[in-house]
C-alpha cells in the first residue's frame, strides 16, 4: 500500500516522542540518495507530507539512523527466512517503516508506541490487516496479553531502552523473556559518554534538543549486566555506523573538546560504540 497521505501534517510532537521525526528526517534523506543504502519511499513520501523545515529543526542527515535500519533490516529478513508466519513487534516503533522493507508478505507486525505517536503513524501508514499498531505506554507490559506467546515472535526496540533507567529497563526484557521463552530480542544501546552528554543538554540544532537518555552502557558492560539482569540468553553485539563518512555521534566523541572519553590518539574506542544486541532464545 502506498496511497497518498491527502493533506499536509503540522507534526505537534516534543520530548522523546520527536525523536521519531529525527529518525525519519535521517532514513528519508538516506533514501532519496541515488547511492542510499535504504530503498524507502514510504519514509520519502512521509517526510514530504509533514510541515517541517527539517534542515533548521534537526540539521543534516548524515545516515546514522539509516546505517542502523539497515542493519536491523537484515536481521529481519534472516529471522523471518526462518520464521516466514512470524510476528515482528516493534516496541517504540514511532514512523519507522522497516515493517514495509523486510515484508515477505506472510508474517504479522505490531507496532507499539504511545497514543500521540500511534495517531500520527496512522495518518501516515494506515493500519491494514497483517500490520497493526497500538497506543500504549511500551513500559506498561499490560499490552503483551495480546500477543500469542505460541507463535514465533521477535521484539524489536530501536531507538528506545537508552531513555529509560535500567531499573525499568530489566523488567521488561525479563518479563518478555520468561512469558515468550522461544522468542527472539533485538535492540540497541548508547555508550556512557553519549548519554551522559544528554544529561547535560545536548543541543543538535538550536531548535532540537536530544532528550536525555537514562542508560548508557559500554560494549564491555553489556554481557555482564544482562547476566546480572538473570537474562541468561546467547548474546551477539553488532556495531553499526552511518550510511557514509563521520556520523554526528562520532564527530562529538572525537572532539577535542569531549573529556567524556580517553583520549587514545583521538580515535575512536571500540567499547565506546552504539551497538544492536541480539537475544535469541536460550
Amino acid at each position: 500500500m502506498n496511497a497518498e497521505i491527502p493533506r499536509p501534517i503540522r507534526p505537534v510532537l516534543s520530548g522523546i516522542p520527536e525523536t521519531t521525526l529525527w529518525t525519519l528526517h535521517d532514513r528519508a534523506a538516506e533514501a532519496a540518495r541515488p547511492d542510499g543504502i535504504l530503498r524507502d519511499p514510504h519514509a520519502i513520501r512521509m517526510r514530504n507530507a509533514l510541515m517541517i523545515d527539517w534542515m533548521a529543526r534537526f540539521g543534516a542527515a548524515d545516515g546514522s539512523f539509516a546505517g542502523r535500519s539497515r542493519a536491523i533490516d537484515i536481521l529481519l529478513t534472516d529471522w523471518l527466512g526462518r520464521h516466514p508466519d512470524g510476528m515482528i513487534i516493534s516496541i517504540g516503533e514511532g514512523l519507522e517503516t522497516q515493517s514495509r522493507r523486510v515484508d515477505n508478505g506472510t508474517c504479522t507486525w505490531l507496532s507499539i508506541d504511545l497514543p500521540e505517536v500511534i495517531t500520527l503513524r496512522r495518518q501516515m501508514l494506515p493500519d491494514t490487516e497483517r500490520f497493526r499498531s497500538l497506543g500504549v505506554d511500551a513500559l506498561d507490559t499490560g499490552w503483551l496479553e495480546a500477543v500469542d506467546p505460541s507463535r514465533p515472535c521477535l521484539f524489536l526496540m530501536q531507538g528506545l531502552l537508552m531513555y529509560f533507567p535500567p531499573d525499568r529497563v530489566a523488567p521488561l526484557l525479563r518479563h518478555m523473556t520468561k512469558r515468550f521463552p522461544a522468542s527472539m530480542l533485538i535492540f540497541d544501546t548508547v555508550p556512557v559518554w553519549f548519554a551522559t552528554l544528554t544529561a547535560h543538554g545536548l543541543h543538535k540544532t538550536p531548535l532540537f534538543t536530544v532528550p536525555r537518555m537514562r542508560w548508557g552502557i559500554d560494549r564491555d558492560r553489556i554481557g555482564p549486566t544482562l547476566a546480572c539482569w538473570s537474562l541468561s540468553r546467547p548474546l551477539r553485539l553488532l556495531p553499526y555506523g552511518a550510511a557514509r563518512g563521520r556520523s554526528w555521534m562520532a564527530s562529538l566523541a572525537l572532539s577535542p573538546q569531549n573529556r567524556l572519553i580517553p583520549s587514545q590518539g583521538r580515535r575512536f574506542p571500540r567499547d565506546r560504540l552504539p551497538v544492536i544486541v541480539t537475544l535469541p532464545p536460550a
